[in-house]
């Protein structure tokens, strides 16, 4: 393998500041005269792998390429580099973004159907100004509400290539409610 190549993948990863798509990558690099098929560079990839496997960083791919980034066990001896806290996601925006996510596209009357409270307009500003949720489109229904559906930056954000590599959901728990129990016979002792 090309080691000049192999280093210029390097270098373009690590000054992106973004993911890069294979062929994103292949057009830098004929900018530059080296001319690359996508299999190629996906050796290249899997060299930088195998360079960095006992190193602080890794070559990771998600929804929109691929990225060079430092490894999850290092990230605590991070924090003390930047004073700014990030914000916080509530438990409500946390609600919201789950049933976007697992249920999309959705209109804000499906979300408030499934959390049984209205959803607040900060909390859709905040995840569209994110970038994490996007319009996709307009339910065909009184007032044409809008279906939201997640983006790839929500993704690479998560470290995911795709939404079904998200965990499933748990079971619901049944419960029985008050006219249930009365019907329940308890056992013969």
């Amino acid at each position: 393998m090309n080691t000049k190549m192999i280093n210029t993948v390097e270098a373009l990863l690590f000054a992106a500041g973004r993911p890069l798509r294979i062929s994103e990558i292949r057009s830098l690099l004929d900018l530059d005269g080296l001319q690359a098929e996508l299999s190629e560079i996906k050796k290249c990839l899997n060299e930088l792998e195998i360079r960095y496997h006992d190193s602080s960083l890794e070559i990771t791919e998600v929804a929109s390429g691929f990225r060079l980034q430092i490894k999850q066990d290092f990230s605590p001896a991070l924090t003390h580099l930047w004073n700014e806290r990030t914000p916080r996601v509530s438990k409500a925006l946390m609600e919201t973004i789950s049933i976007i996510a697992y249920k999309q596209p959705v209109t804000r009357g499906d979300i408030e159907d499934i959390r049984g409270v209205s959803v607040s307009t900060q909390s859709i500003r905040t995840l569209l100004e994110r970038n994490w949720i996007k319009v996709s489109g307009f339910k065909d229904a009184p007032g044409r509400p809008a279906l939201y559906s997640t983006t790839k930056e929500f993704l690479d954000d998560l470290n995911l290539k795709k939404i079904s590599d998200l965990p499933d959901l748990p079971d619901p728990v049944q419960t029985l409610d008050n006219s249930q129990e009365d019907n329940v016979i308890p056992e013969a002792v």
